[in-house]
């Protein structure tokens, strides 16, 4: 699915399952980007779904496992935790330079799926894409 679906709301209808699990995860009414996939596993439903009902609901998500969003005075996860400080792994710039897409952007399912191969957190790959201009696009959540 594309992330423009979570902008376009029509026809979308909120279950009631997924509202409860939702609003029980929310800390200070925000729901953290690993909380809400641990509800779509836990609901075998699609990340993006979780995404789509917290927009309906107006409920903002926070705390990007890449480091892109939702963290304190908006800067970036790697500007509040010791993420630089992780040793980075030879060929890792080559690998995320060899998942960008057609348009030179490294989408966020496969920037997940660099840090599993890897076998690091998801959000160093988020700051070596960030030192090497490399935009990551296509939010799982639909967040951007």
């Amino acid at each position: 699915m594309d992330n423009t679906e979570k902008t376009s709301l029509d026809d979308f209808t909120i279950d009631a399952q997924t509202e409860t699990a939702i609003r029980a995860r929310l800390k200070d009414g925000k729901l953290a980007c690993a909380r809400a996939f641990a509800i779509a596993k836990t609901l075998d439903i699609a990340p993006l779904v979780i995404g789509k009902t917290a927009t309906a609901l107006d409920i903002h998500l926070d705390h990007c496992q890449l480091g892109l969003y939702g963290y304190p005075g908006h800067t970036k996860g790697w500007e509040v935790t010791d993420i630089a400080a992780h040793a980075i792994p030879d060929g890792l710039e080559d690998a995320i330079r060899a998942a960008l897409d057609d348009e030179e952007h490294l989408t966020c399912s496969r920037a997940w799926e660099v840090a599993a191969d890897f076998g690091i957190p998801k959000m160093l790959i988020g700051y070596i894409a960030d030192t090497l201009n490399v935009r990551i696009v296509r939010c799982q959540l639909g967040a951007f």
